[in-house]
């Protein structure tokens, strides 16, 4: 892949052209995580409001029907619910790994076996979640997505 770049100062705003030979799984993510770059999601913490960026969240999860959405160093809560935010974000590399969360699969640092069929994750911020093993698949699927060096 080749990435060019080109100052414009007739431009007012940035366009992103994408040449490629044929429309396959990489051009599909590059196009979401264009797009997802300017997506947000309306937070609060400590009753003040925030606009949190769709690649900066690593997981959300829903607690005593509360919505808590995890950064790498802080927690926020929306007023959203989980099956809202799954729809929503599917599209930008979220997976549901249990009944009660999502996973950004951008997060994903590693994955270990555990017994029961389930698997331990292991985030870039090291912070561990648990996938079960009914959403095991979903997870396998999102990183057949996932482009290796």
């Amino acid at each position: 892949m080749k990435i060019k770049t080109e100052q414009d100062l007739s431009c007012n705003e940035i366009e992103i052209v994408i040449k490629y030979p044929q429309m396959d799984s990489q051009v599909n993510r590059i196009i979401y995580l264009l797009q997802s770059s300017d997506m947000r999601i309306r937070c609060d913490m400590d009753h003040t409001e925030h606009m949190i960026c769709i690649p900066d969240i690593y997981y959300i999860e829903s607690v005593d029907k509360k919505t808590y959405v995890y950064l790498e160093k802080a927690v926020y809560h929306t007023d959203l619910r989980l099956y809202q935010l799954k729809e929503k974000l599917q599209e930008y590399g979220f997976v549901q790994i249990s009944r009660s969360c999502i996973l950004n699969i951008s997060a994903l640092e590693s994955t270990r076996p555990l017994f029961n069929s389930r698997m331990e994750a292991t985030l870039k911020n090291g912070e561990k979640v648990f996938i079960n093993r009914n959403y095991l698949s979903g997870v396998k699927q999102a990183l057949k997505g996932v482009e290796e060096i």
